[in-house]
């Protein structure tokens, strides 16, 4: 990609997932900017994805690289996980959607993560969220990052805060400084907790405004 500054129309960019609760979260990280967000469910694509890679960063590569050329398109990816250091070597953050069967739902998910944390107590049970986003282009890479967020507490119940399919984990995700799990962070709490969806859109907006031309395909 040209790496000068120009003023351009809109363009399309693909959110990279057919997970509800992420496609409203990747619209927040490119609101504002000259794109037009499109779904897969808009565009009738498929893409057969094995989320295999040594870091979150090298995964959402490879889901953006595949969903940009499978749509021709600019599209934006990420993966994340889970940072439980308690759990020592029995925890892997890539896994975090995994840890508990292929088959298993969300509430199997979180039912099995209260199971694993129960012996800890106090600050034993702290946790953290890495994440990755990838933007490509026509199955190129322009730009990745990896950060990890704030550190909370796993709760020991989700309590009436279960209201976030597709982002489970963020249910028990618990800040005591503010009383409160992730779903009920206000925008401004996020942003004094260091929050990595915050830092990461931050990223991304500037990025697109300094560095957004027509791409061109190599």
């Amino acid at each position: 990609m040209n790496e000068s500054s120009s003023t351009i129309d809109k363009l399309p960019i693909l959110l990279a997932t057919t997970n509800p609760a992420k496609e409203q979260t990747f619209r927040r990280l490119v609101e504002g900017l000259p794109l037009s967000p499109m779904t897969p469910a808009q565009l009738g694509l498929e893409v057969a994805s094995e989320e295999e890679g040594e870091t979150h960063e090298s995964i959402a590569r490879t889901k953006a690289e595949l969903w940009s050329q499978a749509g021709s398109m600019l599209a934006i990816a990420s993966d994340g996980g889970l940072v439980l250091p308690a759990l020592g070597g029995r925890w892997e953050s890539r896994y975090t959607h995994r840890f508990a069967g292929p088959a298993a739902d969300d509430a199997e998910r979180l039912a099995r993560l209260l199971e694993l944390m129960q012996p800890f107590q106090g600050t034993e049970r702290e946790a953290s969220w890495r994440e990755a986003v990838a933007i490509a282009y026509c199955g190129r890479i322009l730009v990745s990052w990896e950060l990890i967020g704030a550190t909370g507490l796993i709760a020991d119940s989700p309590g009436d805060q279960y209201e976030t399919p597709g982002f489970w984990a963020f249910s028990v995700w618990y800040f005591p400084r503010f009383g409160k799990t992730y779903p009920q962070l206000t925008p401004e709490e996020r942003e004094s907790l260091d929050d990595h969806w915050t830092r990461l859109r931050q990223l991304v907006q500037r990025y697109f405004r300094s560095h957004f031309v027509t791409p061109q395909a190599s």
